[in-house]
């Protein structure tokens, strides 16, 4: 063989290397998830596994989500918007059909979670579960008995009536920076449908938030974790999960924090975070790997063990940290599932509605 040729050979051998190399580095996938909402172990053990790196970026609000889905060209193959959220960006393209030739472990899922997302995805055939639970009241035990003398919340009207909010002022509460959760609670707590649309009934809701408006210290969704845990605030309107994790912390920092969750008696909300991949996602085969991945039961409940919620996942509750499958806030039993409620997308002119009614509230105008 000539040096010539040799060289030639050597040049094609390094290219097809490079080209291989080039190919694998290809492979990945951009996910767009809720902050503090996966054991990061998982995402390292998929590439370890796949070969597919993760970009995972986050988000604390539905509605950060939806403006860049509706702007189209995000960029993400796998998101996480809940369910009413999820139902009205179906209706508008946002996503595509799930393979589910390519999903095998979809037979792990649970029919009853099935069949109250599919009131959002009809079919589920745009999304698959990743979490569910509901919106309730985190407070402080001590703080809470020492300005209302009691040590134990079961109602809304500790949040809604302001002469109990007003005594919890000083200690503080936050409150999630999120509409579609905040003002079907209102609706519930004055007897209404959480599901209304009528602008009067939103108007009373609006006039029962901003008589407490005074006393809420700050509207976010994430903040209220540590807020909690550090026993900065007294009392959060927030995911139930969200609270246990504040829980936790403030139970690993032992300073003395004791931190309560509540479903209130009259109904609180039970919310859906589903998993769907874009119409536009540029990398739609990894896409279905890494859903296909988070429906292994092992997998699904190392997530569960690590955010606190229950998840859609019939196959992984062997897996789930017994205290967090026996805990009827994490897992209600059917008494308090009874109680809870769906919501409902909004319809374009009550969104409009519900953006201007919470903008007034937020600012307190």
């Amino acid at each position: 063989m000539t040096r010539k040729a040799l060289w030639l050979s050597a040049t094609s051998a390094f290219l097809a290397v490079f080209t291989l190399g080039a190919h694998a580095e290809n492979r990945v996938v951009n996910v767009f998830n809720w902050s503090d909402y996966i054991d990061s172990s998982i995402i390292d053990d998929f590439t370890k596994e796949t070969g597919i790196k993760v970009v995972y970026d986050t988000f604390d609000s539905n509605e950060i989500l939806e403006t860049k889905l509706l702007a189209g060209g995000s960029g993400y193959d796998v998101v996480v918007p809940s369910g009413n959220f999820l139902a009205r960006q179906i209706q508008a393209g946002v996503f595509q059909k799930l393979d589910k030739s390519k999903l095998p472990n979809i037979s792990n899922m649970w029919d009853t979670v099935m069949e109250r997302t599919a009131k959002y995805d009809p079919g589920n055939e745009y999304s698959i579960n990743y979490m569910w639970g509901t919106v309730g009241i985190g407070y402080n035990i001590k703080k809470v008995q020492a300005a209302l003398g009691t040590d134990k919340i079961d109602s809304w009207d500790v949040f809604f009536n302001p002469e109990s909010l007003a005594k919890l002022k000083d200690c503080g509460v936050y409150v999630l920076d999120s509409p579609a959760d905040i003002i079907p609670a209102a609706l519930k707590y004055l007897g209404l449908d959480p599901n209304s649309t009528s602008p009067d009934e939103i108007a009373k809701a609006e006039e029962t938030l901003l008589k407490v408006r005074p006393y809420i210290r700050k509207f976010h969704s994430s903040e209220y974790i540590n807020a909690l845990a550090n026993g900065d605030i007294c009392l959060a309107v927030g995911w139930s999960g969200d609270v246990f994790q504040g829980r936790n912390r403030a139970d690993e920092a032992k300073q003395g924090v004791e931190i309560g969750y509540s479903v209130p008696k009259e109904g609180a909300q039970m919310w859906f975070d589903q998993m769907a991949i874009p119409a536009d996602a540029p990398h739609v085969a990894e896409a279905h790997e890494f859903l296909n991945y988070m429906m292994k039961p092992e997998v699904i409940a190392k997530s569960s063990n690590y955010v606190l919620y229950a998840n859609g996942n019939k196959a992984s509750q062997q897996f789930i940290d017994k205290a967090i499958l026996e805990d009827p806030a994490i897992y209600p039993d059917a008494a308090t599932l009874q109680k809870l409620y769906t919501v409902s997308p909004y319809d374009p002119k009550t969104q409009r509605i519900i953006t201007r009614t919470w903008t007034k509230i937020v600012t307190g105008q």
